[in-house]
């Protein structure tokens, strides 16, 4: 059966239904203009379940199953508030990643055909504020339901972190219908699999940590994270082309993002060193047998788990041991400016 990897060109001509934008070259500024733009289109009761103080515990309450969520759903909007909640999350996405999130939203209606449970519905999306958008303020916001959580701080009005960030896809390989052999987080698991056939032996014993894989990313829906087991073949480890090729993965998933975000993100790792980067590969080697990786350097880490429903579900997640939900952004705000005791977890 002939396989499609996700791409925004092919995912647009299947499915039909993205528009995609220019992407904005100041990206706090836009989220910024897009939320106030968003708020306005709700009416009293909506805004009040949208909004969130910056400093509470909400902010830190993230996750990826499908769950009773507090916020605004999609399903909760009227046509002009949907399209202004989804022109928010595009100010957050890159259009690749906005694409896949638009996917991964449409699977919940396969999953609802086979199923037939409501909680499979691609309109239970739903969106969060915390504190007030506006050029120079601190702030944050979410976009979430199965298998997304978007997490964006802006610090200052201009500073952002995006992490975590959380895809996940199930089916992971549409096997039939009009959208067969569609896989919209394909290159994640196919950039990595090459990566690890790849390798020689002593490379290998380095990275293959097990045959078998775990059920699940390590990290779960923590709300921080450390470094994992100092385990895995290390870049220095790696020749040219094999480097090239662990870098491509890494950036895949800092695409995601805007450019000006994603430029950044990488920019951190490089600067944090990257000979000691580690990649780490557990499970079976071949397509549609469970598997596992990481990598993880200094101040990141990247999971991906495609075990569940007989490996044709994944998870995949970045996360940041000192930036996610912008505690380092913060951290150095707080440090400049005497604001007393803030909330940092």
């Amino acid at each position: 059966m002939a396989r499609t990897i996700f791409n925004v060109a092919c995912l647009v001509v299947l499915l039909g239904t993205i528009t995609l934008t220019q992407q904005p070259a100041d990206p706090a500024s836009a989220m910024a203009e897009a939320a106030a733009r968003f708020l306005d289109t709700l009416n009293d009761d909506q805004e009040a379940a949208v909004r969130f103080p910056f400093d509470g515990e909400d902010r830190f309450d993230w996750h990826f199953i499908p769950r009773e969520r507090k916020g605004v759903s999609l399903k909760m909007m009227t046509g002009s508030q949907r399209a202004a909640a989804l022109d928010l999350v595009r100010t957050g996405l890159s259009e690749e990643g906005f694409t896949k999130s638009e996917i991964i939203r449409q699977l919940e209606q396969i999953l609802y055909e086979q199923e037939g449970r409501d909680i499979r519905d691609p309109d239970l999306y739903f969106f969060m504020i915390f504190g007030e958008p506006g050029d120079g303020n601190t702030w944050g916001w979410r976009y979430e339901g199965h298998h997304i959580s978007q997490n964006w701080t802006i610090v200052d009005g201009s500073a952002i972190a995006a992490t975590p960030q959380f895809f996940g896809s199930n089916p992971a390989e549409v096997r039939g219908g009009p959208r067969q052999g569609l896989r919209v987080l394909g290159s994640e698991e196919d950039q990595a699999r090459d990566l690890l056939a790849s390798l020689n032996d002593e490379q290998r014993k380095a990275a293959k940590l097990s045959d078998e894989a775990p059920s699940d990313i390590l990290t779960r829906a923590q709300r921080r994270v450390t470094l994992l087991e100092d385990f895995g073949v290390t870049h220095k480890d790696l020749d040219a082309d094999q480097q090239a090729a662990l870098w491509s993965i890494i950036e895949e998933y800092a695409s995601a993002q805007p450019a000006p975000v994603a430029h950044e993100r990488l920019a951190e790792v490089q600067d944090a060193g990257l000979d000691g980067i580690r990649f780490v590969w557990m499970g079976g080697e071949a397509q549609g047998e469970p598997h596992y990786y990481r990598i993880q350097g200094p101040t990141f880490l990247i999971e991906y788990d495609n075990t569940q429903g007989n490996a044709n579900h994944v998870h995949s997640v970045w996360r940041d041991f000192a930036g996610d939900f912008g505690r380092d952004l913060l951290a150095e705000h707080y440090r400049q400016y005497d604001h007393g005791t803030r909330n940092a977890d």
